[in-house]
C-alpha cells in the first residue's frame, strides 16, 4: 500500500522515479491477486511491470524537451482514441468470457477494470492528460472488485487512487505543457 501511494504521488508530480516504484507495486499486487485467483488483475500487474520500462523511456524523451521540472503532455491523436476504444471493448468482452470460463472471481468487474487499466497505462506512458479520467473509472471499478473479493486493504488503496486521480487530472491540466514527440 505504501508503494502504491508513493507511485500516485510521483505520478501527479510526473517524476520518472514513479516507474521504478511501479515495479515494486506491480509485483506486490500481482502476487496478492494471484493468491485470490483474480487472474486478469494479476496479469494486469505483470503488464504494469513491462509498461514501466516504456514509461521511463517516453518520459525521458519528453523531459529532454521541456525539462525535468515541467509536466509534459501530448494530445491524443484520433486514431489512438479509436484504437483504444476498440481495444477496450473487444478486450473486455474477450476477457470477461475467459474469466467466466475459468471460474474467475467477479469476471465482469475484473475484465472491465483490467482493460480500462491497460488503456490508461498506455496513455500514462504517452503523457495524455485524459489518462486520469480513465483511471478514475478504473479505480472505482477496482474498488468494487476488491470489496467483492474480500480484499479490503486493496479496496482502501484504490479509494486513495480515485481521489489522487481526480487531483492529478486538475494538477496536470493546470501545470502541463504540451510537447511534440513521435507516437
Amino acid at each position: 500500500m505504501v508503494t502504491g501511494v508513493a507511485y500516485v504521488a510521483l505520478e501527479i508530480l510526473q517524476k520518472r522515479l514513479m516507474w521504478v516504484v511501479g515495479i515494486l507495486t506491480a509485483a506486490a499486487c500481482a502476487f496478492s491477486f494471484g493468491v485470490q485467483h483474480v487472474w486478469a488483475s494479476m496479469g494486469l500487474n505483470i503488464y504494469y511491470l513491462v509498461m514501466s520500462v516504456v514509461g521511463l523511456v517516453q518520459w525521458k524523451k519528453a523531459e529532454e524537451q521541456v525539462g525535468e521540472s515541467e509536466i509534459h503532455l501530448k494530445k491524443i491523436p484520433g486514431r489512438v482514441a479509436i484504437w483504444s476504444a476498440v481495444l477496450f471493448l473487444l478486450g473486455s468482452l474477450g476477457l470477461i468470457a475467459l474469466l467466466r470460463a475459468t471460474g474467475g472471481e467477479a469476471p465482469e468487474l475484473d475484465g472491465v477494470a483490467t482493460m480500462l487499466s491497460v488503456v490508461a497505462t498506455w496513455w500514462l506512458a504517452q503523457s495524455y492528460l485524459q489518462q486520469w479520467l480513465l483511471w478514475i473509472v478504473a479505480d472505482v471499478i477496482s474498488t468494487a472488485l476488491c470489496i467483492a473479493t474480500g480484499q479490503y486493504w486493496m479496496a482502501a488503496l484504490y479509494l486513495v487512487y480515485v481521489a489522487s486521480a481526480v487531483y492529478g487530472y486538475f494538477h496536470w491540466k493546470r501545470r502541463g505543457k504540451y510537447v511534440n514527440l513521435p507516437q
